[in-house]
């Protein structure tokens, strides 16, 4: 029987296919038609004209074809050298790969090859190093040169040759079976293609006009499904009833009377918008942006005592045992000893003992806790609240959606407030968090010194040690970061353990250094931070450990070693951990980074201290998908949009996705039918959240 939808049409059974190839295709997540026909391609080639190897700029990443003139195998080579010789009318370039002996029989001479990679100079020849290549044989050619040709994700066994014939196959014979998810009137609206034009277009573009309205209606389309599950996973917890807390401007004023220093504009505005949330009879959805040092604990913090004066109970949940250690200390340290002494904290890790543990479920099942600050062990199925009305769920990004909707059921529709230290932008906030109501503290505290930063190449170290020394000397403390705790064989990177030893013998010799990473146990850890905190220590050698959590006022010099190693967001976090007192500060990355990218993350590090900025710049260089993680953020779907080079397409397609909910929440009709089935098939991890039945 002729399948009625393409998602019914197992792949196996196209010609060509068969059970061997279905199996290797299994591998890209294509079960059927419909899953190859949205087998979208991670770039393009323009082959309808190709850069003579005379004309490549040494450096760019480029595309060249020409001829094999030689390949041949290094036998004395440690990594199994292969290099093969291309050669087109104007120049030759050699292409060389590691590790994969075979390919010296791959390639023939005479053969027509293309090639893709970065451009170099190695003796003074031309070459590209591990560069994607592919044979192009006279019986395919049309598919693949001259013309704007699809490159797609690949697996062992499957090559692009055959995806692209097997792509054509598919859209010739079904294509226009292919069913249209967005309403017609909202196709018409903007202008919108009908899919299977658009699907042809994607893989195969006539010109550079066809394609980029092919890419702009598919991007609509992932934009209109995207936000139709995020306004439905915020009407879902909104339409439901939770907990009117009582908050008067008693309780505001007494709470930021019992800090020693007076809270900023921008606290004072999210306590505000926190109270009014609060106060209302259905769940707070709320997201508190803030950068490093701004004080959005201070602000959630009021959360919990506001539950507690309401006879309720709060949670935090923080991703790291170190950050949670962080919040029960600073909320003993603030809140612990004045007007609020009474309400009783625990902190829950993964560390804590089984009596202790055991403990601490007994009290708050039965409400002699008031708030539990702990890591993913409170979503264990032993933690149980008497009534759990106001949860904090701190650096959202590190934890899954259905994480946070198991920590809310322990309690009748808490209120939610979830704090990021990452600023997003604008932009990704839409797309990723829409379904939230957010408030940006955008102040730090006042009296705070700036903090410069510079970049030195590695072979500057001795000149930078010796800068530290001289600042140690007159009393401030420092950190040495390292992206490795062990030396390791495979990368040529300093370690942690191994400086520690050569910068106490040579360089800092004479001064007191410690050394905390994330393999020592936990009491050892703290009792060097210890040490450092009563400045019993000058310096400290670390891991990335100290990426949060830490706050030593007194320590105003960093040094990172290779930081070319780390993320843009992990050094603007790192960098926050000096600059914390009224001191100028100063954070010195040593690197030689060898790539584009990593060059523009060391200088948009140097250029700037504000998160916001350097989240954009992020967001620029990674893209949407790397800069949280696209599995974990339903960020899967967004093949082929960008937040960022789409905001106009993000906002249209929201605007009409906002309007089809109010009209149809439930997506019952039977023109929203194949909305609500699609999203059932591409958002399952949403689904009890999104939709009931």
């Amino acid at each position: 029987m002729y399948p009625k939808t393409l998602d019914e049409l197992p792949i196996q059974f196209i010609k060509g296919v068969g059970p061997a190839k279905a199996k290797l295709l299994a591998n890209l997540s294509v079960y059927t038609v419909e899953d190859l026909l949205y087998l979208f391609p991670h770039r393009y080639e323009d082959r309808s004209q190709f850069t003579p190897i005379a004309m490549l700029q040494v450096g760019m990443t480029q595309t060249i074809c020409g001829q094999v003139i030689l390949a041949r195998r290094n036998y004395y080579s440690k990594n199994q050298t292969v290099e093969v010789t291309v050669t087109d009318k104007s120049g030759r370039i050699n292409g060389v790969w590691f590790n994969q002996p075979y390919l010296d029989k791959i390639f023939k001479p005479g053969q027509e090859v293309v090639l893709y990679g970065r451009v170099d100079i190695f003796n003074k020849r031309l070459q590209m190093v591990v560069p994607d290549f592919e044979l192009i044989t006279a019986e395919d050619r049309s598919l693949n040169m001259g013309r704007i040709v699809p490159v797609y994700p690949l697996t062992r066994g499957i090559n692009q040759r055959y995806l692209r014939k097997l792509m054509d196959l598919c859209l010739n014979l079904y294509a226009l079976l292919l069913q249209d998810i967005v309403p017609v009137q909202i196709r018409q609206k903007h202008n919108l293609n009908p899919i299977a034009q658009s699907i042809r277009q994607i893989h195969f573009p006539s010109d550079a006009v066809h394609q980029q309205k092919a890419l702009d209606r598919i991007a609509f389309e992932e934009f209109f499904l995207f936000q139709i599950c995020v306004i439905l996973r915020r009407l879902n917890i909104v339409h439901k009833t939770g907990i009117a807390h009582r908050i008067d401007n008693d309780l505001i004023e007494r709470y930021k009377a019992s800090f020693p220093f007076k809270l900023t504009g921008a606290q004072n505005k999210a306590i505000a918008d926190m109270s009014l949330d609060m106060a209302q009879n259905r769940p707070m959805l709320r997201m508190i942006q803030g950068d490093v040092g701004c004080g959005k604990t201070v602000v959630a913090f009021f959360g919990c005592v506001a539950a507690w004066q309401n006879k309720k109970q709060a949670a935090i949940m923080a991703p790291t045992e170190i950050l949670a250690q962080q919040h029960f200390l600073n909320f003993q340290k603030l809140i612990g000893q004045g007007v609020f002494k009474d309400l009783q904290p625990a902190l829950l890790i993964s560390s804590s003992t089984a009596k202790e543990k055991k403990a601490i479920y007994k009290k708050a099942k039965e409400g002699d806790i008031d708030l539990i600050i702990g890591t993913h062990a409170l979503l264990e199925e032993t933690v149980a609240f008497k009534d759990l009305s106001f949860v904090v769920i701190d650096e959202q990004h590190k934890f899954g959606v259905n994480q946070r909707a198991l920590l809310t059921s322990k309690g009748s529709n808490p209120d939610i407030l979830i704090m990021t230290a990452t600023p997003i932008p604008r932009t990704l906030c839409l797309t990723l968090y829409g379904d939230l109501d957010v408030s940006v503290i955008n102040e730090l505290p006042p009296g705070r010194g700036a903090i410069k930063t510079y970049h030195f190449a590695l072979q500057k170290a001795r000149a930078v040690y010796q800068k530290v020394k001289e600042l140690v000397l007159k009393g401030t403390q420092a950190y040495i970061i390292y992206p490795l705790v062990d030396e390791s064989e495979k990368l040529d990177l300093k370690a942690a353990k191994d400086m520690f030893v050569h910068l106490q013998k040579f360089e800092f010799q004479g001064l007191r250094l410690g050394l905390v990473h994330g393999q020592m146990k936990r009491q050892e850890s703290d009792e060097v931070m210890e040490q450092f905190k009563k400045h019993e220590l000058d310096i400290l050698v670390a891991t990335t450990i100290l990426e949060v959590g830490i706050d030593i006022p007194n320590a105003n010099v960093m040094v990172i070693e290779h930081a070319e190693r780390f993320g843009l967001s992990q050094l603007h976090q790192l960098r926050g951990r000096i600059g914390r007192s009224s001191q100028n500060a100063l954070c010195v990355l040593l690197g030689d980074p060898l790539t584009q990218e990593g060059k523009m993350r060391l200088e948009a590090i140097v250029q700037t201290t504000d998160g916001f900025k350097i989240a954009e710049q992020d967001l620029k260089i990674r893209g949407p998908g790397h800069y949280f993680g696209r599995h974990q953020h339903g960020l899967s779907e967004l093949k082929m949009s960008n937040p960022i080079t789409q905001i106009e397409i993000l906002e249209k397609a929201r605007e009409d996705a906002i309007i089809l909910t109010k009209s149809d929440p439930q997506l019952n009709t039977s023109e929203h039918r194949l909305i609500r089935e699609t999203i059932k098939k591409r958002y399952p991890q949403y689904l009890d959240l999104i939709l009931a039945g």
